[in-house]
Formats: C-alpha cells, sequence, structure tokens
C-alpha cells in the first residue's frame, strides 16, 4: 500500500526498534486500570446489588491506588491511571489525587463497557462520555485511551483520531511502540501505537470473584514477579518497550504491591532504561519520522467457501 506521500506501507513488516531520547536505550511505563466496580458491572449489571463483590472493587481506589501512589512517590517516578468515566464520577477525590501527584490520567471507557462490535455511533458516545467525566472531575483532557479488555473496533482509532487523541494503547503486535494508520486509506491519518500483552497484566495472575471474573486459579506475586522481570530484561536488550498493565484492586493488595515494588527497584538498576508515561512514549514516538503502518481486517476468500463466514 501507497500513501498519499509516497512512502510504501508493508503490512507483512513487524514494527521496527526506535531511537530512544538521548542517553535511554529502551523504556518501561508503569500503568494502572482503575476499573473499580464498573468492571464487574459490566460482566453482570446484577452484581449491583451484592455488597461483597462490590466491596472487593472499591478496594482499588480506597486503598490499592493510595498504597501505589505512595509506592510511586518513594522512587520519583510518573506512572499512568487509565481511568473510565464511572470511576472519575463515583470516585472523584482519589482520581484527583493522581493528577494532582503529576501522573497522567488516561481514557479508559466510560462504564468498562465490552465495545467487541459496538458500532460506531455508540462507541463515539461512549468516549464522549468519558472525556467530559475526567475533565469535569480533574480538568484533564486525556491524550490517550486503552480499550476495555483491550477491544479495539476498527472503527476505534478514527474516533480517536476525531476527539484529538494522541495514541492508543491496547493492541499487540509489536514489541516497540509505532505509528498506526487509522485505517487502510493510503492517505489515512495515524495516531501512536503503544503495545501491550497479556503476560504483563495482573488481571491473569491475580483475578477472581467466584462466579463473576476470572479463572480460580490465583497465582502467587513471586511468580508473577519472576514473568514481569523476565519480559523487562528481555525487551531492555532488544531496546523495546515494557508495559506493564496492573489493577490497583489486585495489584494494590500488600504482598502484590511489594513485588511491584521489587520489580521497581529493577527497572532502576537497568542502565538506559527510561520509566515514564505513555503519554512521554507517544510524544516521542510521535516526534520520530515513522511511516504509519496498518493492522488490517482479515478477509477470508470467497473461493474458501467452507471457512465460516461472519454474520
Amino acid at each position: 500500500m501507497t500513501r498519499s506521500d509516497g512512502h510504501q506501507r508493508d503490512v507483512n513488516t513487524a514494527a521496527g526498534p526506535i531511537g530512544w531520547p538521548e542517553g535511554f536505550t529502551a523504556a518501561a511505563c508503569l500503568t494502572f486500570d482503575m476499573d473499580a466496580e464498573a468492571a464487574v458491572l459490566s460482566t453482570d449489571i446484577s452484581s449491583v446489588d451484592r455488597m461483597s463483590p462490590m466491596s472487593h472493587q472499591s478496594y482499588g481506589p480506597l486503598v490499592g491506588v493510595p498504597r501505589i501512589l505512595d509506592m510511586l512517590e518513594r522512587h520519583g517516578l510518573k506512572a499512568t491511571f487509565f481511568v473510565p468515566g464511572y470511576t472519575a464520577h463515583r470516585y472523584p477525590a482519589t482520581v484527583r489525587s493522581v493528577a494532582e501527584a503529576g501522573h497522567e490520567v488516561a481514557h479508559h471507557s466510560y462504564f468498562h463497557e465490552n465495545t467487541a462490535g459496538m458500532d460506531a455511533r455508540t462507541e463515539a458516545d461512549m468516549l464522549d462520555l468519558g472525556i467530559k467525566a475526567l475533565h469535569e472531575v480533574a480538568g484533564v483532557t486525556p491524550v490517550g485511551y486503552r480499550a476495555p479488555m483491550w477491544e479495539l473496533n476498527y472503527h476505534t482509532p478514527r474516533l480517536l483520531e476525531d476527539r484529538g487523541f494522541l495514541y492508543d494503547s491496547s493492541l499487540m503486535d509489536a514489541d516497540h511502540p509505532y505509528r498506526l494508520a487509522v485505517d487502510e486509506r493510503p492517505q489515512a491519518g495515524s495516531i501512536v501505537q503503544v503495545p501491550v500483552s497479556w503476560g504483563l497484566d495482573d488481571w491473569e495472575q491475580y483475578a477472581f470473584l467466584p462466579g463473576l471474573i476470572g479463572s480460580g486459579v490465583i497465582e502467587s506475586p513471586a511468580k508473577a514477579l519472576q514473568m514481569w522481570t523476565w519480559e523487562l530484561e528481555a525487551m531492555h536488550r532488544l531496546g523495546a518497550c515494557f508495559v506493564l498493565t496492573c489493577h490497583p484492586f489486585l495489584s494494590g493488595r500488600p504482598s502484590r504491591a511489594e513485588a511491584l515494588e521489587r520489580l521497581i527497584e529493577r527497572m532502576k538498576e537497568l542502565p538506559g532504561l527510561w520509566i515514564t508515561t505513555v503519554a512521554e512514549v507517544a510524544r516521542h514516538t510521535a516526534s520520530l519520522d515513522l511511516v504509519p503502518r496498518t493492522c488490517p481486517q482479515p478477509r477470508i476468500p470467497e473461493q474458501a467457501y467452507w471457512v465460516p463466514q461472519r454474520p
């Protein structure tokens, strides 16, 4: 595919390494998804009448976030907090405390909705309500977005570009940040993509509410720490961008927070590692002369009539 400026887009080429600011050879971002009750209520709205599961989720903004903020302050680090608009409305003081501490407050839907298959008009309304909530509560106009459960639709990047977003952090096709074309047209605009992976998400390690979320297996913080440390060190050697996703209602628990702090200590030992917010990584990536990449939707040849077709 050829862009209007004459550059070639090769959809079969992975995003390659980028140059980092002077003195740095790799990057790492600590990110926290402040889902609170919305993550459960979007799965089963009847849980609104269940006091115990709701208390499990409120642990995040009430206990986990203050503990994490204290930890980040001890280490002199800034992080990115992806906040649903509903969380901002329900816990305004907590969200303001994040912004006041100098951390990035980014967009994470309004109600942690399952956006898979959501039509563009509904998704646009969801984005707008989330933007409005973050501005009302914390005076923030977010520049970054992360889809609930990392479920981008093919129309989502254009919706983000239309609203002036700098970046998204929901896709998983690279180790390095890159420019993502908002659609497959040669003249399409772009936003920055800062990739994630399920192996760097504490949900897969710790999340469990009987009958609601999780597999029933709650892993040891020692296992999570080992996994994340190995990935951190490998990505550091590659000159890549390590993006850890944590949830305050999970990683804010005492032993898990201690494991996270040990990971931070290891981060600080690695030479040339830029520990920063996702927005700063995105701003740097946007400053580079990168050709936007596409993430094209699979298309099934008509000749393969035996392959199930989409509804």
